[in-house]
């Protein structure tokens, strides 16, 4: 038997210790794994995550992690972990990003050296935009410094790639095996954070990959720490915030996506109590259901009637767990008439943005049960009946609701480029939302001009239905979300909705998707051109330049391509698109339905901007406004 051979089978029988025991920890406590082992540093760190949970690795093997990859082949086919190999390591961290905020299951994503781990790098925006907790395991260069590694970057200093992967968020670099236990301290920090869940940059020089700690201690390998929800001790704040609002007279809360676990019940109470409005940030859909009459729906540059008149209006803002970022408050323009802000957030930062603002330090949840708690106890429910307020927004609402009736009941428009009418974008959107709502299938959304659509049309009655990701606009997030579809533990059907630019950067998922057989739906709006910038180059210049193109191309050859995945025409009416998507979802496999839609002048194609935005030849006005209003 080879030395190799022997390693392997040696450590296929600690994995089956591992899996037959049902935990690290069960099977250190009753013997079957060995306290102390001489081990490499590769099979240690796949115990070390396992026992933080981390079964499931998606990635690229590459000539930086082959130690990795004879590690994972032992533990895999122990039953241990699986493993999942893509095409793109921008689709393994998509893929990884999804899987932990649809389903709640951590995974690490692998790459090689060098290019692979800078597309990784690239692709991390979306977890760490939008707190999501992953690991990311990087090969790196050795620590022998015998000359250039291949890929690394190529200049003749240390730590090259350490510091691109930090200046993106934690990261370490193990550059000796022994200090494994450390690095994972640490990513525990970051994936498991109880203030804000972020990405881990792990990297592994080649060298140290392999190396071997001689009698190393199991038990040295850390566990999560269970955390409690925090609020803020003193009941001063609360009081404090309750002066305000008992002044306030036109109240607005606005969530984001540090809100999605707050109880609707508990959420209900507060703004009746405060008599407050309620708005979303664009990726925050369904902490109150959509049809709630304080329900003001999205509020931001894009934003809505109702939702940005609210924001305007205000006096008093409430802000949930959201970072402010530009498109969310407007650039900071939007509270035109806040006297005041309470500001509840789990970092000290977030919760301090805005000028005079009331810190409530600490979990949304508990913070909003506790102010609850404080109103009930001083007698305060100024909802109780309807208010000049309330009926106010209300009228704001029914106005919105109103255009949006119209504009997505717009008959096909003639399209120029395509030489026929075609349905508008947001009708074509509204049709695929309401047939994915009616399946319960989970909905994702690629950046542009979908996701601006989509954040404007759906109302969902709970968190969990709707993922997009409006914190780094990743074009080819959506697509590549699907194949958690075919990893997760328990899947939900999800659909994707998606443009014709970001399936064109990211199509990677129909290839994997037919390797893992996963059933989904790629609902793909097409309109040849990034419409998003189109429309806005035309707001800002009255013209567009080089954001089209005139290509004709058949994407249900290119998805049947792939053996496995199925294309449908969905056609230029509402109910051949419907009848697309019905046989579409009766596919046992993925499936491809191509719209395509309206982009043009005819402002009945969209639904309108409400909002300011810090972009381009706005930039003077908008800066001088935000600093008008002092916030």
């Amino acid at each position: 038997m080879t030395t190799t051979e022997a390693t392997f089978k040696a450590r296929l029988a600690r994995a089956c210790a591992i899996v037959k025991s049902g935990s690290v920890d069960a099977a250190l406590a009753s013997g079957t794994l060995a306290r102390n082992l001489d081990m490499a540093l590769c099979e240690a760190l796949v115990i070390g995550l396992l026992k933080q949970g981390v079964r499931k690795y998606i990635g690229v093997f590459g000539h930086g992690t082959t130690e990795l990859g004879e590690a994972l082949r032992a533990y895999e086919e122990a039953g241990a972990v699986s493993v999942f190999n893509v095409r793109s390591e921008i689709e393994a961290s998509h893929a990884a990003t999804a899987l932990k905020w649809q389903y709640g299951e951590t995974a690490a994503v692998f790459t090689s050296i060098g290019p692979g781990a800078l597309q990784a790098l690239s692709a991390s925006l979306v977890p760490a935009s939008d707190s999501v907790g992953l690991y990311y395991l990087l090969g790196d260069e050795t620590t022998h410094d015998e000359g250039y590694n291949m890929q690394q970057v190529p200049r003749p200093e240390q730590g090259s790639f350490l510091r691109l992967a930090q200046s993106m968020g934690s990261a370490y670099a193990l550059h000796t095996a022994w200090a494994l236990s450390t690095a994972l301290k640490r990513g525990i920090e970051a994936v498991f954070s109880p203030i804000r869940h972020r990405p881990f940059y792990l990297l592994l020089p080649i060298n140290t990959q392999g190396e071997v700690m001689r009698n190393f201690n199991l038990a040295e390998l850390p566990r999560i720490t269970a955390y409690q929800s925090n609020t803020p001790a003193d009941d001063e704040p609360y009081r404090e915030a309750v002066k305000l609002i008992a002044r306030a007279e036109r109240i607005v809360v606005k969530a984001g996506n540090g809100a999605r676990g707050i109880d609707p019940t508990l959420l209900d109470e507060f703004l009746r109590r405060a008599d407050a409005a309620f708005v979303h940030g664009p990726s925050a859909v369904g902490i109150l259901p959509g049809a709630h009459p304080r329900n003001m729906t999205v509020g931001g540059s894009k934003g809505s009637i109702s939702g940005n008149a609210a924001m305007a209006g205000a006096d008093l803002a409430v802000t949930i767990g959201a970072r402010a970022v530009c498109q969310w408050d407007s650039s900071g323009t939007a509270w035109r008439s806040a006297k005041a802000v309470i500001a509840i957030n789990t970092d000290y930062q977030d919760a301090s943005h805005y000028n005079g603002s009331l810190p409530l330090v600490g979990d949304a949840g508990a913070v909003i049960e506790r102010l609850a708690k404080t109103l009930r106890s001083a007698g305060i429910d100024k909802g109780a009946s309807p208010t000049p307020w309330f009926l106010e927004c209300q009228a704001r609402r029914a106005e919105w609701d109103s255009l949006l009736v119209e504009r997505l009941l717009v008959p096909s428009i003639f399209d120029p480029k395509f030489g026929m009418p075609l349905l508008t974008q947001p009708a074509a959107i509204a049709i695929a939302v309401k047939f994915a709502q009616g399946k319960g299938a989970a909905k994702y959304f690629d950046a542009g001009d979908v996701q601006a659509n989509g954040f404007q049309i759906i109302e969902d009655d709970s968190v969990g239905s709707t993922f997009t990701d409006t914190g780094a606009s990743y074009m080819g997030f959506a697509v590549s979300s699907l194949l958690a579809s075919g990893i997760a533990d328990t899947p939900r059907y999800s659909i994707a909705f998606t443009g014709d630019g970001s399936l064109l950067m990211c199509p990677q998922i129909l290839l994997d998707a037919a390797n893992y057989g996963f059933h989904g739906m790629i609902v793909l709006f097409d309109n040849r051109r990034m419409a998003a910038i189109s429309s806005l180059q035309h707001a800002q210049y009255g013209a567009e330049f080089r954001t089209d193109d005139r290509v004709e191309v058949d994407y249900i050859a290119i998805a049947q391509a792939f053996s496995g995945i199925r294309g449908f025409e969905g056609g230029t009416s509402r109910t051949e698109l419907e009848a697309a998507l019905e046989k579409a979802f009766a596919y046992k496999g993925l499936s491809l339905v191509h719209v395509p839609v309206y982009s043009g002048p005819d402002e009945r194609g969209g639904l309108g901007s409400y909002g300011d935005w810090n972009v381009g030849p706005w930039c003077e006005r908008v800066q001088r406004e935000k600093h008008n209003i002092g916030m």
